[in-house]
């Protein structure tokens, strides 16, 4: 696969919020900072996508910057712009007010990437048409995405319909609702506090390498992690796990199951590494 570079997308003039949204507050961190974060701890390199008159804006300015380098406006002219910086490279596109955004939705969808075709989508939880603001964006989608922006195209998300692209179901329905007025921000500001308080009691086991890396071979913990890959990648910051998790089962209540599988309070968690002889 080409490398995967991300950009997320700051250049709008956020005229329904009322103020810039890339410096709207959510867990201590501006909501740019937030997303730049998130695409980091999945891609080579990080953009924040800014028109010419936001370079000296401090919330943009302190990140890695690409400027619309192409005429036109929306975010047909961040992307083609990137793609026109890095042709190379593939693009993990993200708009920057996605406050329910998260590791685990992110990582499906690269698990899910095809770099045979030209992008890889989710599909809008609302409409079930494509995202293109969430959404991986092949290098050979660059030619193509030129032609149809010169050709007067300023959609991504029809380009994406009229083109081969992989369309996937994202898991968490919600992950991918944006923000835009005053009303849905302090909705948002509360409903991201419910969860926060959510948070379950999980029985965790530990076999082989596991159980010595985490110095037990069991523990009860208190989490707010939705699923098995968050678990883990929770875990992992804890203990230092060094196995990767497509190394691993993972078995919940005595059942295989698979990554992505909702967890309920007092579930029972186990992750199965490999073991010798098969």
């Amino acid at each position: 696969m080409s490398p995967l570079y991300g950009l997320v997308l700051a250049g709008g003039a956020s005229k329904r919020m009322k103020r810039d949204k890339a410096c709207l507050s959510y867990g201590g961190h501006d909501q740019l900072d937030r997303a730049v974060i998130l695409a980091a701890r999945h891609c080579d390199k990080v953009f924040v996508s800014v028109r010419a008159w936001q370079l000296a804006e401090p919330v943009r300015a302190k990140h890695p910057m690409l400027v619309d380098s192409v005429p036109g406006e929306g975010p047909i002219v961040g992307i083609r712009s990137a793609m026109a910086a890095h042709p190379e490279v593939a693009w993990l596109v993200m708009a920057c007010d996605l406050p329910f955004l998260g590791d685990a939705a992110l990582e499906y969808l690269l698990r899910h990437r095809d770099p045979g075709l030209l992008a890889t989508a989710f599909l809008s939880a609302h409409d079930n048409l494509p995202e293109p603001l969430c959404a991986v964006w092949e290098p050979a989608a660059g030619p193509a995405l030129a032609q149809y922006h010169g050709a007067g195209g300023k959609c991504p998300r029809k380009f994406l319909l009229g083109n081969a692209v992989k369309l996937v179901e994202p898991v968490d329905k919600r992950a991918l609702d944006n923000v835009n007025t005053p009303e849905e921000y302090d909705a948002a500001i509360n409903d991201l506090a419910e969860a926060r308080s959510n948070s379950k009691t999980l029985r965790i086991q530990y076999f082989a390498v596991m159980r010595e890396q985490a110095g037990r071979s069991e523990e009860s913990i208190d989490t707010s992690a939705a699923t098995p890959a968050d678990l883990y990648r929770e875990l992992t910051a804890r203990h230092g796990f060094t196995l990767q998790r497509e190394q691993l089962k993972v078995a919940v209540n005595g059942e295989f199951s698979d990554w992505w599988r909702a967890l309920t309070y007092g579930d029972d968690v186990v992750f199965i590494p490999p073991v010798a002889g098969g």
